[in-house]
């Protein structure tokens, strides 16, 4: 699963329950809603994460991308 967060258009702010949906028809493993900044994140498969650029609404689906740092007793690279 590609973790991800989709991005929302300001015409549809209004109707995001209508995006979620679409969303979710898609594939898309909602997690969290984030009304004012119309912002969407959850997780996908990684074959289906062109399909959800195809609902009305969405500006963009970008990876989320994670970094790791070593723990504080590892040893200077």
């Amino acid at each position: 699963m590609t973790h991800v967060s989709v991005t929302v258009d300001d015409g549809h702010l209004a109707a995001l329950d209508g995006v979620v949906q679409g969303l979710r028809a898609r594939g898309m493993q909602v997690e969290q809603v984030l009304d004012g900044l119309g912002i969407i994140t959850g997780s996908v498969q990684s074959g289906a994460l062109g399909a959800l650029t195809g609902v009305a609404g969405v500006v963009s689906v970008d990876e989320q991308l994670t970094t790791r740092l070593p723990p504080p007793d590892a040893p200077v690279q």
